[in-house]
């Protein structure tokens, strides 16, 4: 049976994370995706594979989950597709920190947060 209190459940084996700090500090999970969702980034999906023997479940959890993690400047103007703007957001696995002064910078700063933890 779910736990409707949990931070997530994972799809496959059931295993549950009460709390957000106990999902980050998991080493059985590993982030190997983002979906952006330019229209509200707070809705864009990180994707976290279960590397648990027996699972290898990639399961989603939206950005907004983690925006407090991030202390730092966010920028207001999307810079996507601009000549400055590496495309970074739309490649799924692509996962590294973008220079751009994007809005969508913040996001990627989260990234790297989630994957120094």
């Amino acid at each position: 049976m779910a736990d409707a209190g949990a931070f997530k459940i994972c799809p496959s084996c059931g295993t549950v994370w009460n709390a957000r700090e106990e999902f980050l500090a998991d080493r059985t999970l590993v982030m190997n995706g983002y979906q952006a969702d330019f229209r509200t980034l707070e809705n864009g999906l990180f994707l976290f594979t279960h590397k648990q023997e027996g699972c290898n479940s990639t399961m989603a959890v939206r950005a907004g989950d983690f925006s407090d993690l991030y202390t730092g400047v966010k920028y207001t103007e999307p810079r996507t597709g601009m000549e400055d703007c590496p495309g970074y957001c739309k490649k799924e696995a692509q996962l590294d920190r973008c220079a751009a002064l994007c809005e969508c910078a913040y996001v990627r700063e989260i990234i790297q947060i989630i994957r120094e933890e």
